[in-house]
């Protein structure tokens, strides 16, 4: 009886452990077996390392070098960040809600028939296409007050003085918001021309038989459908904008007199032109509060809807 309990007793063993080891198995292999998991992990494992040292090392490099609480006093009590922080709010209210409020309107027309509304669509897209970097570089000097070209056409066509553009604070900023507009517009109109193709056909053939006009059917149809979506739209162009960089820098410059800077530039301003990266680090680490809800929201109203046009 002895050895009939010790021979049952590794075997009962090995029958409770057997389960776990398949168990974990199939978590990572799946249904992948021999030569097929080789080239499964010959092609995901470059993938996860580019991953690791160019996403989540950067993060948490710019987590750890902002984590010394003695930085923030001094950057909350910089009146240029107390600016900046307003500058931020201003500009993603302004910019994103005007952007995509543009973007849907322009999809519906540029999906009307004919020849001429793809020739406009392909001028239309010309902006986006071109780098940012030299159009916001071109814009600069279109809107420099003495020989810009701006002021320059309102006098030989209107015979009107323009402003300076560049050299008060409102204007300044208006004129970065209006590049970042007009810069952008032509993704998010091609977003939305994508989403209201996607739309059966015969639910706005539906609508007409109903009697329901252009404007009736937009607000009764179209609009519901992409509710959603806008509103995920919203949010993606809302965590984009607050990270907005190029615009202000090469287009104000921060000026005049440090007026329009943003945290995007206001951060590299600490972190190089100041030689305080973990200053810099410090005020791109205060705008955390508002990009970890957004993200969390995009996910959560992702995976509720799976954004269902």
């Amino acid at each position: 009886m002895m050895a009939g309990t010790q021979i049952f007793q590794p075997a009962a063993a090995a029958t409770q452990v057997l389960p776990g080891l398949r168990r974990r198995r199939r978590f990572w292999r799946g249904e992948l077996r021999g030569s097929e998991y080789a080239w499964a992990l010959a092609f995901v494992v470059p993938y996860v390392g580019v991953f690791l040292v160019f996403s989540v090392y950067p993060v948490l490099f710019e987590v750890w070098m902002g984590s010394d609480p003695h930085l923030y006093p001094e950057v909350f009590s910089d009146p240029v960040y107390q600016r900046s922080l307003v500058n931020t709010v201003l500009f993603v209210a302004v910019a994103v809600n005007v952007k995509l409020f543009l973007a849907l309107l322009l999809s519906g027309f540029f999906l009307r028939p004919g020849w001429w509304t793809k020739a406009l669509l392909t001028i239309f897209m010309l902006p986006w296409a071109v780098p940012s970097t030299p159009i916001f570089i071109a814009m600069h000097w279109m809107l420099n007050g003495d020989f810009g070209f701006l002021n320059n056409a309102l006098w030989t066509f209107f015979r009107i003085g323009g402003p300076a553009w560049l050299d008060t604070r409102w204007l300044a900023f208006g004129s970065a918001v209006v590049c970042y507009v007009w810069k952008s517009l032509p993704f998010w109109t091609l977003t939305f021309i994508a989403a209201r193709l996607s739309i059966p056909p015969e639910i706005h053939d539906a609508a007409r038989v109903d009697g329901a006009g252009g404007a009736q059917a937009f607000v009764h149809v179209t609009f519901p459908m992409l509710a959603n979506f806008y509103f995920v739209c919203t949010l993606m162009s809302t965590i984009f904008a607050v990270g907005e960089y190029n615009v202000f820098y090469f287009i104000t410059g921060g000026g005049p007199a440090n007026s329009t800077y943003v945290l995007a530039t206001l951060a590299v301003r600490d972190g190089f032109d100041l030689a305080e990266p973990r200053l810099g680090e410090a005020v791109m680490m205060t705008a955390l509060p508002l990009l970890i809800p957004l993200v969390i929201l995009v996910l959560r109203r992702h995976r509720a809807a799976h954004v269902q046009l």
